[in-house]
């Protein structure tokens, strides 16, 4: 496998989700460090686009709206957009296209750039390991965590690792935050077997609420409010909001949080790049693969865990053995050793 040399134009290729764009920021930070004169394209899906916003190592933003096409792909402007995209892209001429997400949509998008070279990881490691026939070099990655595995992607063009760089916008302040202190959680997570149980998090408000007369919010998608809602019913008055917001908005939220309670989804890993202290409760998924980057965050899994990647539509019985209890006495513990006014860097 020749290094790649030379670099003009650089296509990143990470579509989504919240978590994996995250993850996906230190190594896209190394190949500017790199070729500090190349430009590099991120294409991704619209919904995630302000998480690239005034992103200094992203010179040009492309996005698609996959979600349209799948729900209309026989429309007239499915095909107008999908053929813009594609004449786009060809004209181009990029010298390396860098598919972060391993999957055949994404290999895809790297094949329809044209790129001279496409970079991928190997098909060992590949969920959809056909993807991999669309690569010219494959890199089998020797890092443990998911940030440093894509980190190992970008050898192959000379990149050295360096401490990691997670470039986030500020976001948009929102008005259905309190203006007091607050402890921020998202309960909804992409996969059901990730998710805590909602009455857990009707008693971790009431302890906290308790204690610290300091609330709970919860943020979510407008779709989700019904289920947060539940969660507040028979909770104290006062110690649990619902805050259905904007990407940006939860940017802003979690930037302003006391501290963050999170399951394996894009808002911990948002926190955790953020370096907001908190807990991260985990069951099937690895922690040591896809856990909280960095070291603002307690981590609980149950002993008895066995790791697994298969989606379930039930939580997961591991997610169940962590108590409210037991995680209300690790967040005092983080929020004892962090100062309302330590600065996070």
């Amino acid at each position: 496998m020749d290094l790649i040399t030379h670099v003009r134009k650089i296509l990143v290729v990470r579509l989504g989700a919240m978590g994996d764009i995250v993850h996906t920021l230190p190594a896209v930070a190394q190949l500017k460090s790199k070729f500090p004169n190349a430009h590099v394209t991120w294409v991704i899906e619209s919904k995630w686009k302000p998480l690239l916003d005034d992103n200094p190592d992203v010179d040009e933003v492309v996005t698609i709206s996959l979600t349209q096409w799948r729900r209309y792909p026989g429309s007239l402007s499915t095909w107008s957009s999908f053929r813009a995209f594609c004449d786009r892209f060809r004209q181009s001429e990029f010298d390396v296209a860098i598919d972060f997400q391993g999957l055949l949509k994404s290999a895809a998008v790297t094949y329809i750039s044209g790129a001279k070279r496409v970079v991928g990881f190997d098909r060992k490691v590949l969920r959809e390991r056909t993807a991999a026939l669309f690569y010219s070099d494959h890199v089998l990655p020797y890092s443990k965590h998911v940030v440093d595995q894509n980190r190992d992607l970008t050898m192959i063009v000379g990149a050295s690792k360096t401490p990691a760089i997670f470039s986030l916008p500020s976001g948009q302040c929102s008005p259905l935050l309190p203006d007091g202190e607050f402890v921020l959680t998202a309960p909804i997570a992409g996969w059901m077997s990730k998710q805590w149980p909602a009455k857990y998090y009707t008693e971790l408000a009431r302890l906290i609420w308790r204690d610290r007369r300091m609330p709970l919010v919860l943020d979510c998608a407008p779709q989700d409010s019904a289920y947060v809602e539940q969660i507040c019913v028979g909770a104290p008055k006062g110690s649990c909001i619902v805050h259905n917001s904007s990407l940006k908005e939860l940017i802003a939220a979690t930037r302003q949080a006391r501290a963050v309670v999170g399951v394996d989804s894009g808002p911990l890993h948002l926190a955790a790049a953020l370096n907001v202290p908190g807990v991260a409760i985990y069951g099937p998924t690895d922690p040591v693969r896809n856990g909280p980057y960095g070291n603002s965050f307690h981590l609980m899994r149950s002993y008895e865990t066995t790791t697994s990647y298969k989606r379930s539509e039930v939580v997961h019985p591991s997610m169940l053995r962590v108590k409210p209890d037991q995680v209300w006495k690790a967040l005092k513990s983080v929020l004892d050793s962090h100062p309302v006014d330590k600065v996070r860097s």
